[in-house]
């Protein structure tokens, strides 16, 4: 039994762990590992608290897999509801579709009983606020939806810094099955419907028992691009050991010629359990528990830079 999350994962490693040892699939576990990421105020990026976007409003996106079936359920922009997790879960079940997004996702949201509540908290609407007065003096943020060409605006507002903030689960279980799980607010500032990578099947995450599970986070926009999350697979598929694979994968992303281009990272999990933490740029983590282990271990990610710029 084994079980990697990016660093902001760790809150949830307990309720995973407990699943697991009780016989439970790698399914539930990532799913009860990414709502306790979704419900910590203390997380900007992901679920309850999340950075809004331009207007103020949070909007959520996730996606989890099964690595036994390769069945899948993504949500994304999705309003007033903090365990998009669980949401996408019920599309991967209930469903003949595997991707909803916005008002269609919040009504089956509603259909399948979970309840409403605002997301915003006070400080991250005060931090918003904050950002926003200081790049667009001439304009209230709350007046921002009435303005015109408010994609300049967010060209302007959106920090690659704050570009990315996923949590990602990668979980085998006692059975061997493989499962991920990837939830996010997306980049704070960003133009209404933005999504990323974590809703998208391939580019944000990917689960296959026969070859292992990838996830990633930062960039979204760069992993949709390289189709990043399925080409990991797609690597060991071919033969290629785990860091080769993740050196491949970065390649890709070194290769992409669009003007706006950040830091990117990723998990990745072999077939035997083997783990990997990959990054573009220094001091990231990934957190990793296997059984027989007292407590989890955070461990550096293998840095591999790839060009970045902004504009």
């Amino acid at each position: 039994m084994i079980i990697i999350t990016s660093a902001n994962g760790r809150i949830g490693i307990a309720a995973a762990r407990r699943i697991l040892e009780a016989g439970g699939s790698a399914l539930d576990a990532v799913e009860a590992g990414v709502r306790q990421v979704e419900a910590n105020p203390d997380c900007h990026t992901v679920g309850y608290s999340g950075y809004p976007d331009i207007l103020g409003r949070v909007t959520l996106d996730a996606s989890i897999m099964d690595g036994r079936t390769l069945t899948s359920g993504a949500v994304g922009a999705l309003e007033c509801y903090k365990h998009p997790i669980s949401v996408a879960r019920q599309v991967m079940a209930r469903l003949p579709h595997v991707f909803l997004a916005g008002e269609g996702a919040a009504r089956f949201a509603r259909e399948m009983g979970f309840t409403p509540e605002a997301l915003l908290t006070e400080e991250a609407r005060t931090t918003w606020r904050q950002r926003l007065q200081r790049d667009f003096p001439d304009i209230a943020p709350e007046d921002l939806t009435a303005a015109p060409e408010l994609w300049r605006r967010v060209i302007i507002a959106t920090d690659p810094e704050r570009a990315g903030g996923t949590v990602n689960f990668l979980v085998m279980d006692a059975a061997g099955d493989i499962a991920g799980g990837v939830s996010t607010s997306g980049w704070a500032w960003k133009y209404p419907g933005r999504l990323g990578d974590s809703p998208v099947i391939g580019a944000g995450l990917y689960a296959d028992n026969r070859y292992g599970a990838a996830a990633c986070t930062g960039m979204g926009e760069m992993a949709i691009q390289a189709g990043t999350a399925r080409s990991l697979i797609l690597y060991m598929k071919m033969g290629m050991t785990l860091e080769a694979a993740g050196r491949e994968a970065m390649a890709d992303l070194d290769a992409l010629g669009d003007r706006y281009l950040g830091r990117m990272n990723f998990i990745l999990m072999d077939r035997h359990g083997n783990a990997g933490g990959f990054s573009t740029t220094p001091g990231a983590s990934y957190i990793y528990w296997r059984q027989g282990m007292i407590d989890a271990e955070e461990i550096d990610r293998l840095v591999i830079p790839v060009k970045q710029r902004w504009g």
